[in-house]
């Protein structure tokens, strides 16, 4: 049976499989996280360029995040050294930023966690590098369309597994992959909590969605299979059929009427093309 967590104000939070339910302070600090994750992402659509290494666009992440007042929440998380994931064509997530240069016709995701104030502000959103091929741009717009399908699931009284449902219907309608081997998750003042929320799911299974779940959705869509593998460096995930893959992410929370995402784009830069 799901257990769900009233968060009281100063409260000390664990990953104890419990659902957090917050309250007003916990949306005023997701918004204020989520705008600054999304400001993030704006400035870098005029950055993702042919010729621009990976490593050079998580440096700006990281300068525009410290100037943020905040913390990259993945700098150190688990041994990793770096301030956001960068994931090329066929990485489906957790692509390590190094002197790669993107080259032109690359799809991008950039993923971004800033820490503020004791708040997970978790997004990312897909990128062109030049022109991208037409399969790879209706790729990313397919993978965008899927989020926001999800999205437009999760209200209070619904289940969870409506949100997977809505997601996996439109990508395989397309005769594309939904990964399996990664999900979105409850976010918080923990970077990683309950639920899992899967992006392939049947209607009508999983939790009751409550006023106060915070979590993020996050679909991964592939050209080809959804079959992925890990690289030996222990984070670079791939499709295994050297596939392309999108992903967008939004952190949202369950209103009592519908949901709120905190990390939507201020300036209306939702997919690429940009500007």
């Amino acid at each position: 049976m799901t257990q769900y967590q009233q968060v009281h104000e100063g409260e000390t939070l664990v990953r104890d499989g419990t659902i957090k339910l917050y309250g007003p302070e916990g949306f005023a600090g997701m918004r204020r996280a989520g705008r600054l994750a999304a400001e993030i992402l704006d400035e870098l659509a005029g950055r993702v360029q042919p010729g621009v290494s990976t490593e050079t666009l998580d440096r700006l992440v990281r300068e525009m995040t410290l100037d943020g007042g905040a913390v990259p929440a993945t700098l150190g998380y688990r041994g990793y050294t770096h301030s956001c994931c960068i994931s090329i064509n066929h990485v489906v997530c957790h692509g390590i930023p190094s002197a790669k240069v993107l080259k032109e016709g690359d799809i991008v995701n950039i993923d971004v966690t800033p820490l503020l104030d004791g708040w997970h502000g978790d997004t990312s959103r897909m990128y062109f590098a030049g022109e991208p091929s037409l399969k790879a741009r209706r790729l990313v717009e397919i993978t965008h369309d899927c989020l926001m399908l999800g999205i437009a699931e999760a209200r209070p009284g619904a289940r969870l597994g409506n949100i997977g449902a809505a997601i996996q219907r439109h990508a395989e309608s397309q005769r594309y992959g939904v990964v399996r081997d990664f999900c979105g998750h409850g976010l918080g003042r923990l970077f990683h909590d309950a639920p899992d929320v899967v992006h392939a799911a049947r209607p009508g299974t999983g939790p009751d969605l409550r006023p106060g779940m915070f979590m993020t959705i996050e679909p991964m869509i592939n050209l080809g299979k959804p079959a992925v593998k890990l690289l030996s460096d222990g984070w670079t995930a791939v499709t295994r059929d050297k596939s392309l893959s999108a992903q967008f992410e939004h952190s949202i929370g369950i209103t009592e009427d519908g949901c709120e995402i905190f990390t939507l784009s201020p300036t209306g830069q939702h997919r690429p093309p940009y500007g």
